[in-house]
């Protein structure tokens, strides 16, 4: 289904996603994809030695499922930006699921654009990345 400019308003959510526990096994993989093998990702006695009270998720990882979010909605090609900032760590065993509000309609270089804000929150509610994304819808 092709989301239109014209059945999109200020206010709507988009579809949530919701992501399975984050565990072990897609932390390495995570890091053999993103090239990040920083301990504090992998290592339980590594991350205490840092100060942490264990591994935590790579931050980029939840960027990642922010962008899934996205690409849930709208092709990838309707994307014009989409930038986070970390606001929070996210652990092994985490369910995160990510959400996203539009914020504003335009018209911009003759396109019809929606921006949104985006966010993913762990199983308790605690926002762990806080998002925007604008997007080019069709007419």
């Amino acid at each position: 289904m092709t989301i239109r400019f014209a059945d999109v308003q200020v206010g709507d959510s988009i579809p949530d996603l919701a992501k399975p526990p984050i565990d072990r096994t897609q932390l390495a993989l995570f890091a053999g994809a993103s090239g990040d093998h920083n301990p504090i990702h992998l290592d339980d006695e590594q991350a205490r030695s840092g100060g942490l009270p264990g591994v935590i998720a790579h931050g980029m990882l939840s960027m990642a499922f922010l962008g899934q979010v996205l690409t849930g909605w709208v092709p990838q090609s309707a994307i014009r930006s989409f930038s986070a900032r970390f606001t929070a760590m996210a652990f092994p065993g985490d369910t995160i699921t990510c959400k996203g509000v539009v914020t504003a309609k335009t018209q911009e270089n003759g396109e019809n654009v929606v921006d949104l804000d985006l966010a993913a929150v762990n199983q308790d509610g605690k926002q762990t990345l806080a998002g925007s994304a604008r997007i080019a819808l069709p007419a």
